[in-house]
């Protein structure tokens, strides 16, 4: 595990199509700071066939390796579309289980700020989304309750278009500026 620097770390995270993508896009946009995009998608897209609870594992091993990257790259900040807490989730609701080192990852690997983006705006189907619905308010407040048990710090992203991103920016801003 790489030693942990002063890399402000901050960390889209919600449900899916909750707008963690484009407000990631607009964040490192305006504030000219590096985005990571979300690894699920496209290691899911790319395997041809239906994901297995290994392929979680893997994804949850690719994104230990891409945190500990941009440690080492020693960037003043950097925001990723997502992190460990999704992936865990993921494992506790599809399969029911979690390798013990991935919480224990998860508290190595804090971040300093997680934008938990709320299901207020319309889901959009696409071909490796599948909790549309009333699963959406289901996930956002496991991924709050996960995000609290961590005693990770977070702030809720909610309402449309500018409102969203505006929300978004004044709580990156701030811990940037700190």
């Amino acid at each position: 595990m790489a030693e942990r620097t002063d890399t402000k770390i901050i960390v889209a995270t919600g449900a899916e199509s909750t707008g963690k993508t484009e407000l990631c896009r607009f964040l490192a946009q305006t504030l000219d700071i590096p985005w990571i995009p979300e690894l699920a998608r496209g290691y899911v897209e790319q395997l041809g066939r239906p994901y297995s609870y290994d392929d979680v594992v893997e994804i949850a091993r690719l994104q230990i390796a891409e945190f500990e990257r941009v440690i080492a790259a020693g960037h003043t900040a950097v925001l990723f579309d997502t992190d460990l807490i999704i992936t865990k989730v993921w494992l506790d609701v599809v399969y029911g289980r979690c390798p013990a080192w991935i919480p224990e990852a998860i508290r190595s690997y804090p971040a300093t700020l997680h934008l938990l983006c709320q299901p207020d705006i319309p889901w959009v189907p696409d071909p490796v989304r599948e909790n549309g619905g009333p699963m959406r308010e289901k996930l956002s407040a496991i991924y709050r309750n996960e995000l609290e048990m961590f005693g990770l710090p977070y702030t809720e992203i909610s309402g449309n278009g500018n409102e969203r991103q505006q929300m978004a920016l004044k709580a990156v801003r701030k811990v940037i500026m700190s």
